[in-house]
C-alpha cells in the first residue's frame, strides 16, 4: 500500500483534491481508500435505525454490511486520540490511502494551498511535505524547492504520486501487542 497526506488549513481545497484525484487513481487502476481525520464529534449512524440502537445500548462495535458495503462504528468509552498508523492499520488492502487531516502525521504529505486563505504554510517546517498544491505558486509565502502543482489539476497530480510510487510504499510500524486493536 502506498500512503499519502494531504495537509492543509480549512478551507485550502484538501477534501475536493482528494475527491477529485480518486477517479484519476482509478482511471489509472489503482484501489483507493481515504482515511480522514475529524477534529469535532461525528456520527455516521442515525437515530432510529438498528444500528444506532445498537450502539446507544452499549455496543463497543457496530458492523452493519450489505451486498455492496460494509461499516463498523467504534465507541470508545473515554476520547480516544487515535493515530494515523492505526488508524491505517484498519484498511483492507488497498494501492494508494489518501490521508487527510493528519497534519502533524509523519508520513509524506502534499500541502494543500490556497492563496485566498492567507493561512501560513507548513512545508518550511515540516520534513514530510513533498509537493505543494496551490492555486498561485507565485504568491506563496515562503520560496521552496520542492515541486508545486496545481490544485485545480488532479490528473496532474496523480500523475505526480504515480510516477515514483515507491516514495509512497508504506511499512507498518510495530506497535505493542493490542495496540492497534484497542487504537
Amino acid at each position: 500500500m502506498k500512503v499519502i497526506g494531504f495537509c492543509g488549513r480549512s478551507g485550502s481545497g484538501k477534501t475536493t483534491l482528494i475527491e477529485q484525484l480518486i477517479p484519476a487513481l482509478r482511471a489509472a487502476g489503482q484501489r483507493v481508500s481515504v482515511l480522514k481525520h475529524a477534529h469535532h464529534d461525528f456520527d455516521i449512524d442515525h437515530p432510529g435505525k438498528d444500528s444506532y440502537r445498537h450502539r446507544k445500548a452499549g455496543a463497543f462495535e457496530t458492523v452493519v454490511a450489505s451486498s455492496r458495503r460494509l461499516a463498523i462504528v467504534r465507541e470508545y468509552e473515554v476520547e480516544v486520540d487515535t493515530g494515523v498508523h492505526q488508524m491505517l492499520a484498519e484498511l483492507s488492502v488497498c494501492d494508494w490511502a489518501l490521508v487527510e487531516g493528519f497534519k502533524h502525521a509523519d508520513l509524506p504529505k502534499i500541502e494543500v494551498w490556497r492563496a485566498e486563505t492567507g493561512h501560513p504554510v507548513q512545508y518550511p517546517v515540516d520534513p514530510y511535505i513533498v509537493a505543494i498544491a496551490t492555486d498561485d505558486p507565485a504568491r506563496l509565502p515562503e520560496r521552496t524547492g520542492l515541486p508545486l502543482l496545481d490544485l485545480g489539476d488532479a490528473p496532474a497530480v496523480a500523475a505526480f504520486l504515480l510516477s515514483d510510487p515507491d516514495r509512497y510504499e508504506y511499512t507498518f510500524p510495530d506497535f505493542p501487542p493490542g495496540a492497534a486493536a484497542a487504537g
